[in-house]
């Protein structure tokens, strides 16, 4: 299995819109690609650095091969990226990685 792990840094005074709009909105618009097998959305609870300014989440998306992972980043990343971008411009950080399950 292919991971992509997204570590979001998102603004406090927005939390509960984020976690709302990314269980009805964001993610299932991910799911929809047909690609994704699983999906977990999690609160990151270490390392705590004590930086009070964001509140940080990790949302892993699994898929089954690389080949599933290439599409999806060729096909859809881009767009739906952008929507998340654009509503919570300046209110949140990003941190991508691609993990393989060994």
């Amino acid at each position: 299995m292919i991971i992509y792990n997204v570590t979001i840094l998102i603004d406090p005074t927005v939390k509960e819109e984020w976690l709302e709009w990314m269980r009805s909105v964001h993610i299932p618009d991910v799911m929809a690609t047909g690609l994704v097998a699983e999906h977990h959305l999690c609160k990151v609870l270490m390392p705590d650095d004590g930086d009070d300014r964001f509140e940080k989440y990790a949302v892993q998306y699994w898929f089954p091969t690389m080949e599933d992972f290439d599409t999806y980043q060729r096909e859809h990343a881009k767009r739906l990226q952008a929507v998340h971008s654009e509503k919570y411009k300046n209110r949140f950080m990003a941190i991508r990685s691609v993990l393989e399950t060994v």
